[in-house]
């Protein structure tokens, strides 16, 4: 032994020892063991092969199944012997360190083609037999004048022989001949087959058409017919089968008799429901899963004019929390006691719980009154919730939030459906959880537009579609412009132009805040310096350029802020980083480490949205900015005369608290001139708002500077 793993090689040829050992006692060939091993050792690669592939393929199990019918393990206990070995060492052999769940959920699939292309083959096998045995008795029929006994020689060792049941009727009904076949499918009782005329074996699951074609067959309108159909054994159970009735001619051409093959098709039948049940049946939780409930949903919303559906999607709220703090196995016993009381729920007709994947749940209701019954059964989910579930000896509260969609069968597809339910949940989830909300078509359309959004936002970037737009800074002493902020702005090509409100949140989200925080700083210093250039004389234009708190807390914007000054060849003094208070609250010193080094390097940092974030002002001190950008909503009751006092004695504290901190303050939102004045006689230093400008391109900027300085 030398202590190394098995190669692939060598696990594929374990994997074909056991597969053939399982089917060779049941394999009706010539071959050794060894050999048949030989023989599905290729059909375990094309097994291994499909499992790891990146796409599930069907054709290779299709094609494993039916070369199993090739190498004569025809057997349907072959067959089930090597969809057991399939399904106990398939993943164990061949997944390596694949997913588990999902090595086996295509190895469940791959089972399921097997049996598909074994039925297939065999099913060709027996139609080639069937087309053998109705040659023969034709042949039979118009060769008996010729060779009597030897025709009947040849049709006595096909009907005596076949695999398959046949039986040979008069046109009344009465039974004349069975093979050996044929009894062994009813029990081996010649007398229970032959004591019966044919029209008697009906059987409740038989097909509309079935005994129509029957009726014209005996009439000798038809001269055969194909069907599935069941049967009764003699003990009660269901036979079933693949049936062929073909209408035997005198010499003359008049019908005389009919003659019945029959394939016992009940083993594969009970092994494709078997397959059928697993695709579409949770492993964990033993409900619908999400094909099974898309079909029921399908047909739900596409029902008629006088129905109407309702729908539950359940979201376990903090379930993450139970996993990660308990393990994967307490949250699996989480998850099947949910599904037992959501069970519970909906047992009225036209009701049906399912689980999606995850911790989610959806709970479906049809009918003609959903209106009232899906909320009353969201009543009964929430309700189910309540009680504690017991793991381990502790009790777990579980909470859950969901998204109700209701409405007539016809308008919506099981896609949309699906997606406004989602939303709604998520929606219920933002509003504090533990609860269902209603789904409205105006918040779908605006969070499928964020998701658009969300998703362009990158492309965006490289495509060039976004802007700045500067807005004047101006000093309130001789009013002349002392710099102005930048404001990012996005050209949507369906939406327009968009402010920042409605893309930084998502930026900030994805995290392309970062790259995009750069482009804007990197654009407003060459555009501060473009200013200097043309007024030198004037003395240099500041530029205020907005940080987001995600890009506080990345490494890199002590650097990339050094770098751009640098390539660009602005000073540091011209940079005013604008950062809001919010962001600030508490911060610790390691997020205030980059502020403090670039406020040591000549950079100013203000203190935007002041006011707003309930801090204490104590921390100002500790704070590196140099100004405070004064929120709007304390200068508002100053744009008519008189101003309001309680505005006027609070922005007075604040300038003079800012002043003797050695803080500047600048104003926002300033609207009219009976504001503006009226903050100079307070003593703020700067103010911006559509008093002075609105935001606009960069020339703007510059034709403002050119009218203070010939002013």
């Amino acid at each position: 032994m030398t202590g190394e793993p098995d190669g692939p090689e060598d696990r594929l040829r374990r994997f074909a020892t056991i597969w053939s050992r399982a089917v060779f006692p049941v394999t009706s060939t010539s071959l050794t063991r060894p050999e048949l091993e030989q023989q599905l050792l290729p059909l375990a690669w094309r097994l291994s092969d499909a499992l790891k592939a990146r796409t599930f393929d069907a054709a290779a199990g299709q094609t494993v199944g039916a070369a199993l019918v090739a190498a004569h393990c025809t057997d349907p206990e072959a067959l089930s012997r090597s969809l057991d070995c399939v399904d106990a060492y398939l993943v164990l052999y061949c997944g390596e360190d694949g997913h588990q769940e999902a090595l086996r959920t295509r190895s469940a699939r791959l089972q399921h083609a097997m049996a598909a292309g074994f039925a297939g083959a065999l099913r060709q096998r027996t139609l080639a037999e069937q087309e053998a045995i109705s040659q023969a008795a034709l042949n039979a029929r118009s060769t008996v004048a010729e060779a009597l006994h030897a025709s009947e020689a040849r049709f006595r060792a096909v009907f005596e022989g076949a695999a398959i049941g046949i039986g040979i009727a008069d046109l009344e009904g009465n039974i004349l001949q069975v093979n050996g076949a044929l009894l062994r499918m009813f029990g081996g009782s010649e007398q229970g087959v032959r004591g019966r005329k044919v029209p008697e074996w009906t059987h409740p699951e038989d097909a509309p058409q079935v005994w129509r074609l029957y009726e014209e067959l005996v009439r000798g309108e038809r001269e055969h017919y194909h069907v599935e159909k069941a049967f009764y054994r003699p003990d009660g159970t269901a036979l079933w089968t693949n049936l062929t009735v073909s209408l035997l001619r005198d010499a003359d051409g008049r019908p005389q008799y009919q003659l019945a093959l029959m394939e016992d098709t009940t083993e594969r039948r009970l092994l494709n429901l078997r397959l059928r049940y697993e695709a579409t049946h949770d492993a964990l939780t033993g409900l619908p899963n999400r094909t099974l409930f898309f079909e029921r949903l399908e047909k739900a919303v596409s029902g008629g004019n006088d129905q109407r559906f309702g729908l539950c999607y359940l979201d376990l709220d903090g379930f993450k929390t139970i996993n990660d703090s308990l393990g994967h196995a307490a949250g699996d016993r989480l998850l099947v006691e949910v599904a037992d009381r959501l069970q519970s729920c909906a047992t009225a007709p036209g009701e049906m719980v399912a689980r999606l994947g995850g911790d989610e749940f959806v709970a479906l209701t049809t009918g003609p009154d959903t209106e009232r019954e899906v909320d009353a059964l969201a009543d009964r989910i929430m309700n189910a919730l309540v009680t504690p579930v017991r793991i381990d000896g502790r009790e777990l509260t579980v909470r859950g939030s969901i998204g109700i969609v209701e409405g007539p069968a016809g308008e919506r597809g099981p896609a949309e459906v699906l997606r406004s339910a989602d939303i709604t949940m998520y929606r219920a989830k933002s509003a504090g959880g533990n609860r269902f909300e209603l789904a409205d078509p105006e918040a779908d359309a605006r969070a499928i537009t964020r998701h658009g959004l969300t998703t362009a936002l990158p492309a965006a970037l490289d495509r060039g579609e976004f802007f700045i737009e500067y807005q004047p800074l101006v000093h309130l002493g001789d009013g002349s412009v002392h710099g102005a902020e930048a404001l990012v702005r996005w050209l949507h090509p369906q939406h327009g132009v968009l402010g920042p409100d409605r893309f930084i949140p998502l930026a900030e989200h994805t995290g392309l805040i970062v790259p995009l925080g750069r482009w804007v700083l990197e654009q407003s210093v060459r555009q501060a310096r473009q200013w200097q250039e043309r007024h030198a004389d004037s003395g240099p234009l500041r530029i205020n350029v907005n940080l987001s708190p995600c890009q506080l807390t990345h490494p890199g914007l002590v650097q990339d802020t050094v770098d751009i000054l640098e390539r660009e060849g602005l000073d540091a003094e011209a940079l005013c980083l604008e950062v809001t208070e919010s962001a600030l609250i508490g911060a610790d010193d390691d997020l205030l480490k980059p502020l403090r080094r670039l406020a040591e390097m000549g950079v100013d940092i203000a203190l935007d949205d002041f006011g707003t974030g309930y801090s204490n002002l104590a921390n100002l001190r500790r704070l590196p900015v140099s100004i405070l950008k004064l929120d709007r909503s304390f200068t508002q009751g100053m744009q008519q005369f008189p101003a309001d006092p309680v505005d006027l004695k609070i922005v007075e504290g604040i300038v003079s608290l800012a002043h003797s901190l050695d803080l500047a303050v600048t104003v926002e939102g300033v609207e009219t001139g009976a504001q503006a004045e009226q903050l100079r006689i307070l003593g703020c230093d700067t103010a911006q708002g559509w008093y002075y400008a609105r935001p606009g391109p960069p020339e703007r900027l510059h034709e403002l500077a050119l009218v203070d300085a010939t002013g």
